[in-house]
């Protein structure tokens, strides 16, 4: 199945832009009118550089922002979210009347945005496994923002995995699970290895151990269609060394304290909108 998207403006391609790009530049993807995407140096510029891929070096051009986003159909902002607004006025003489402004950036807003430019504008909150091109990627319109216009945006963020359309008002939740949950992952197989080197593994054995284990168990939750609830309960046998450890976890009260971790990343969404 082929993607067909419009000309494509990349502003600030590190990491995620990079991801993003990276996904249009897979065969079953086809850009009209070609992609231009920008850095602030000419080193960052060159690990971008592709095929069918203009890379602008802002050290060396300072106008590229502007000259990225002339005729682009598209424009994704990746630049941090203390910088959306002025980039966004930086760019404003220089957009097509009807390109899709598409902001990554936590925090800031559709209303924020189109307070600085006349054109419909989209957030979209992707995460990091876009990398691999398996992001979980929401995405909210302004209210300019028409449903063709929106299609867009899903059909954008598709190519690096699956989107989930949602209310602006749950975008700051959606970062909470999915645009932050690589990390807390991350956290868990950091520390559930520390665990097993206790133990007496050594760091490499640890590792296989634990991401193994993690990979599998993902891998066949996707597999076999069942809740999660269900395949723990299979490998937890009665009076077991398993529910042992289940009987451990569920007295630290993780429901409670995930519950708590996403409240703070949800303060720290709200303080961003606030220009905090």
């Amino acid at each position: 199945m082929t993607t067909s998207l419009p000309s494509i403006a990349i502003i600030g391609a590190g990491a995620m832009g990079g991801a993003i790009l990276t996904g249009l530049l897979d065969p079953s993807v086809r850009v009209s009118g070609g992609i231009r995407v920008t850095n602030r140096t000419a080193a960052k510029a060159a690990l971008v550089a592709a095929d069918g891929v203009e890379s602008l070096a802002l050290e060396s051009e300072p106008d590229g922002n502007q000259r990225a986003v002339r005729n682009a159909g598209i424009v994704l902002l990746g630049v941090k979210p203390a910088m959306i607004i002025d980039t966004l006025r930086e760019l404003a003489p220089a957009l097509e009347p009807d390109a899709v402004v598409i902001s990554v950036a936590a925090g800031i807003t559709t209303a924020a945005m189109e307070a600085v430019v006349a054109n419909p504008v989209l957030r979209a909150m992707p995460n990091t496994p876009a990398i691999v091109g398996k992001a979980v990627t929401g995405i909210a319109a302004g209210s300019r923002a028409t449903p063709e216009q929106v299609a867009q945006g899903v059909a954008l963020f598709g190519t690096v995995g699956t989107v989930l359309e949602v209310p602006e008002a749950q975008i700051d939740a959606l970062s909470t699970i999915s645009g932050s949950g690589p990390a807390y992952v991350f956290y868990l197989i950091e520390e559930f290895t520390k665990t097993a080197v206790r133990l007496g593994f050594t760091p490499e054995q640890a590792k296989t151990l634990v991401q193994g284990t993690f990979a599998g168990s993902v891998d066949l939750l996707l597999a076999s269609g069942r809740e999660p609830e269900a395949l723990r309960a299979q490998v937890t046998s009665p009076k077991g060394t398993t529910e042992r450890a289940i009987d451990v976890l569920q007295g630290a009260d993780l429901s409670s304290l995930f519950d708590r971790a996403a409240a703070a990343a949800m303060a720290r969404a709200r303080e961003l909108s606030a220009g905090a």
